[in-house]
């Protein structure tokens, strides 16, 4: 269960543009994730700043890296990611769950079976 000192630490690294395009473009991506240079590509930013804001959205637990050969693979910790959510929704209803229906919704829209593709 996430604590307020991580989901602050999490919200911190999310707000900026370029960390949140990060996080969204490995959510897109899912488990496989993204090589740098791919990653880099798809926000629009250098593998110089690519490298400055992945280290912030990892020291937060957001993404995660492993290494394939001589490439860095990224990808969302997509537990992370749930624990945040999570911790937002934590106190959501007090007994009436009309009040978290479309948060509910909303979360259960981007769920896939298997073989289908996920919506960013």
């Amino acid at each position: 269960m996430m604590e307020e000192r991580q989901a602050v630490a999490a919200f911190a690294a999310l707000g900026q543009e370029h960390r949140l395009r990060i996080v969204r473009a490995l959510v897109t991506a899912g488990p496989d994730g993204l090589t740098a240079g791919a990653l880099a590509g798809a926000v629009g930013v250098s593998g110089t700043n690519l490298s400055f804001h992945v280290k912030e959205l990892s020291h937060a637990g957001l993404i995660q890296s492993r290494r394939d050969g001589r490439s860095i693979i990224y990808s969302a910790t997509f537990l992370s990611l749930a624990d945040l959510i999570e911790f937002l929704l934590r106190d959501c209803c007090q007994g009436r769950p009309e009040v978290c229906a479309p948060a509910v919704a909303a979360l259960t829209s981007c769920l896939c079976t298997p073989g289908e593709t996920a919506h960013a």
